[in-house]
């Protein structure tokens, strides 16, 4: 796996064959990197979770760039410890990773302590598992006001219901590919009329 841009671009890191473990291809990654920058996300100091990591591309790719923090989220215990590999590798500590092996709708049903401001969801192919992650996020407020989230799913999937707190903003395909990009806004809260005085 090579990172694409940043101040490891060109690093190759070592990756592990796994069933269902599908690397976002370079061709992905960059046209992926170029839309987030066109929406105006500044990935310098930015919090990242990268759920369905498998080897982690995307959150290596924000790391490069300058995140602050990524939280990779794999539930394969190979992968997850290839992840933690490959950030020691980099030089990469704690205060700027975790990679410890997670079941994501476990996960997710937790509230964070801080939100995220991107969130990158790669779910294994026919297994139906878009819908609840993207409704976790939404409603376990794992996402900042303004936040991105980033879906890499297979290019027939029929998914409409997302949360009414996320706009969609991009919709491509590559290939077998297809990115969804939605923006996270905060709905404000709803004030409460004084009673009138007779």
């Amino acid at each position: 796996m090579r990172i694409l841009g940043g101040n490891f671009k060109g690093r190759n890191l070592p990756t592990l064959e796994a069933k269902g473990c599908r690397p976002a291809m370079a061709v992905v990654r960059e046209a992926l990197f170029n839309i987030i920058a066109a929406r105006g996300l500044a990935l310098e100091g930015a919090r990242v979770i990268d759920v369905f990591a498998g080897t982690g591309s995307l959150g290596f790719e924000c790391l490069s760039r300058g995140a602050g923090f990524v939280q990779f989220v794999e539930a394969n215990r190979a992968l997850a410890k290839r992840i933690a590999d490959n950030a020691r590798l980099l030089g990469l500590d704690a205060p700027r990773v975790a990679a410890a092996p997670a079941d994501a709708l476990k996960l997710l049903a937790r509230p964070p302590r801080i939100p995220f401001d991107l969130a990158f969801v790669d779910p294994p192919y026919g297994q139906e598992l878009l819908a609840p992650v993207m409704n976790l996020l939404a409603a376990k407020r794992w996402l900042a006001d303004g936040a991105l989230v980033v879906a890499e799913v297979e290019k027939n999937l029929e998914y409409a219901g997302w949360p009414a707190s996320l706009a969609l903003e991009a919709d491509r395909q590559y290939g077998q590919t297809r990115i969804l990009i939605w923006t996270h806004q905060i709905p404000a809260p709803q004030s409460t009329p004084e009673p009138s005085t007779p």
